[in-house]
């Protein structure tokens, strides 16, 4: 039965559109949909806000401060049954987009953006210690995901588009396109390529125009005009790129602390959002009774009868950000919050609740910065310090730390400000906080939560996959070799019968003797004592190649190759070196990759169909016999299992059984069981209640 095609897909194959004018539409359509979907999720959250922070104070007045408490328990109750629709749309989202783009070809379930959209909302609505940016990434790169699969493009195509609409989300977020190029290509592609480079341009630019049209044409912050006033800063903004440097690192640790946490923790997930926004009130609400507080005009949300502050912790926090690029801050709460936004920041995408961590980020950034910049005025107060300035830098310097992306953090903060006067120290602080960040903790804050699912990725391409594959495998058995004494005519000869741009070169008994490619021809004809009649290939190969063996995996290959960029490896046995076994190319590890992709998702995919197959209130189990089990020594026919379990497996001794009537249990096995959740946690008590015969007791 042939599979039904919608009429635009068919008038796309019939116009037969010029190559890249489709996708430079789609880059279009992609754009200006996500820029709209950023505009429709500010309005939710701002609407949101109103509706909890602004009326409940009014409507509930005898809850005074305790207000910040329960708003965030509610938003916690209800983002904890919107993700169980999509479960991708939990915490960050950006480690989710990566996964997608390395191991399924970009592919995303489009109802990912609808629930991303609300969950998110509702968590920064009511308080979440989290950004926007992230969700609208995400969202953004659902719809690229999804208008590629319905137009059922090729992987490459669809991941382009997926960059375009995350692009497009930094872009219509921060009204920062050059920055959401940056990101696209810097976190997500880790390659530039100038075919796809132009496509995610035109997104981001489409996505910022309809981002203006809706929300203005206004900077994401109001930055006074900063210059350094003595050279001798920049050492100091040095300084301060090292020490963010150590301030990401701890609040990587600590989100990652917070996530494994939570997900260890033996509860329902529909209650873990809600407790972390228990955690998030409590710390609000004792923040909030700080003596001394200020709130900016931003941070107010205007209820029915009266105007209520925002804690500063809480949400996005642009407002106090502002206000620290202003230097309208005092020391002593800009190290309070340097300290008390991590554990909020944690507290809230640690539990479940959906939110991203560009703009805690750039909070903690601005906070320390600004602190920094207070304690450097105190002690050279001649050099007429800016706590301001220093918060603007301190902002790029911790996001680079955090995610790995200088070029990303120094355009986001330099289009989100538009002062040009600062780059020199950007620049500065921003390299300084990435190198060492990197050198002094591997993974970045995307890159962690990725490699704890067994995906470590190496220049966009999952490490683990490239080691679980052998050279073997992939290699060519029967290269075309050609000898030693052969002549430089019979080479030429062979490369254009071939096509190939270079051949392992043997001796007699096929031993190898070296490795010869056309650029090597090329360089020799530049000698001016170039004789293309009398030279042997011997006189113009390279004698002692680099060579891998067959049971290596492919990633050896690839760091061997990688240095001096070579296309190709002679492959020898390991007991003689040189006894050629075959040959590996580029090309072969490309292939390894994909044979590698599919060995992983193999798992997965039958994880998947069962997952859809089950209803959401089933689940499997798994429970060990032991010496107090009654049911021991019993045959699955005597259990009184109730129509709403099933016995799915038994696994014993490294076997897995299929159970059938008359398979007798025994002491030490594992039983799988499939059922209700409230019938599963009765399963001892079910399977203890059996009565056997007396031999068997």
């Amino acid at each position: 039965m042939t599979p039904y095609r919608p009429p635009f897909i068919r008038l796309f194959d019939r116009v037969n559109l010029p190559e890249g004018l489709l996708l430079l539409i789609l880059a279009v359509v992609v754009g200006a949909t996500t820029g709209l979907a950023a505009v429709l999720f500010i309005k939710l959250i701002m609407v949101i806000e109103r509706l909890t922070f602004g009326s409940l104070g009014s409507l509930l007045p005898f809850l005074g401060d305790f207000v910040y408490l329960i708003v965030p328990i509610i938003g916690g109750l209800l983002v904890g049954p919107l993700i169980l629709l999509a479960k991708e749309a939990k915490g960050q989202g950006i480690p989710e987009v990566m996964q997608s783009l390395v191991l399924r070809g970009g592919r995303i379930r489009p109802r990912v953006a609808v629930v991303k959209v609300l969950a998110s909302a509702l968590c920064i609505g009511t308080g979440g210690s989290a950004g926007r940016e992230g969700p609208i990434i995400q969202v953004g790169s659902a719809l690229g995901s999804a208008v590629g699969q319905i137009l059922r493009l090729s992987d490459e195509r669809m991941r382009n588009l997926v960059a375009c609409g995350a692009a497009a989300g930094i872009a219509a977020n921060f009204n920062a396109p050059m920055a959401g190029v940056a990101f696209a290509i810097e976190v997500l592609m880790c390659s530039l390529q100038m075919r796809t480079f132009g496509n995610v341009v035109i997104a981001a630019v489409s996505a910022s125009v309809v981002s203006r049209g809706f929300l203005g044409d206004s900077l994401a912050f109001r930055v006074p005009a900063y210059t350094m006033n003595d050279p001798l800063e920049l050492i100091l903004y040095l300084l301060l790129g090292l020490v963010a440097a150590l301030v990401g690192i701890v609040f990587i640790r600590t989100l990652n602390f917070a996530e494994n946490f939570f997900d260890n923790w033996q509860a329902p997930f529909l209650l873990k959002p809600a407790v972390g926004g228990l955690l998030l009130g409590v710390i609000g609400l004792i923040f909030m009774q700080l003596p001394g507080l200020s709130f900016p005009a931003r941070a107010m949300v205007a209820g029915p009868e009266l105007t209520t502050p925002i804690p500063h912790l809480y949400g996005t926090g642009f407002a106090y950000i502002e206000a620290a690029i202003q230097g309208q801050t005092v020391l002593w709460l800009l190290l309070l919050l340097l300290v008390i936004k991590p554990i909020a920041t944690a507290c809230t995408l640690g539990s479940g609740n959906s939110g991203g961590i560009f703009a805690p980020s750039l909070f903690i950034g601005a906070m320390l910065g600004g602190a920094m910049g207070h304690l450097f005025g105190q002690w050279w107060p001649t050099m007429a310090i800016s706590p301001g300035a220093f918060a603007l830098v301190g902002m790029a310097a911790v996001f680079s730390a955090i995610a790995r992306s200088p070029l990303t953090a120094m355009l986001i903060v330099f289009e989100m400000s538009n002062d040009y006067e600062m780059i020199l120290p950007l620049m500065a602080a921003v390299v300084t906080a990435s190198a060492l960040a990197g050198w002094l903790h591997p993974e970045s804050i995307y890159t962690l939560k990725l490699a704890s699912r067994g995906v470590r990725l190496v220049d966009g391409r999952d490490m683990d996959i490239m080691q679980g594959v052998k050279v073997r495998e992939v290699m060519r058995r029967r290269p075309v070799t050609i000898h030693s004494d052969a002549s430089l005519p019979e080479l030429m000869a062979l490369f254009q019968e071939t096509n190939l741009l270079g051949f392992p070169v043997v001796g007699d008994g096929n031993r190898l003797a070296g490795i010869i490619t056309l650029q090597d021809i090329h360089r020799a004809q530049s000698a001016p004592d170039f004789d293309l009649r009398r030279l042997r290939v011997a006189d113009l190969a390279v004698s002692e190649p680099i060579t891998v063996f067959p049971d290596e995996p492919i990633w050896v290959a690839i760091q061997k190759m990688s240095p001096r960029d070579l296309a190709r490896l002679p492959v020898v046995s390991r007991d003689d070196a040189r006894s050629l076994v075959g040959v590996i190319s580029r090309s072969d590890i490309l292939r390894a990759y994909d044979v590698g992709i599919v060995r992983k998702q193999r798992g997965q995919i039958v994880e998947q169909q069962v997952d859809l197959r089950k209803p959401s209130e089933h689940v499997y189990s798994e429970l060990v016999l032991g010496p107090e089990d009654s049911c021991r020594k019993s045959t699955v026919s005597q259990l009184s299992l109730p129509e709403t379990i099933t016995l799915v497996s038994i696994k014993r001794g490294g076997q897995t059984l299929i159970p059938r009537g008359g398979t007798r249990l025994m002491e030490g096995d594992v039983i799988t069981v499939y059922g209700r959740h409230q019938d599963i946690d009765t399963i001892h008590d079910i399977l203890n209640s059996c009565h056997l015969p007396e031999s068997h007791a």
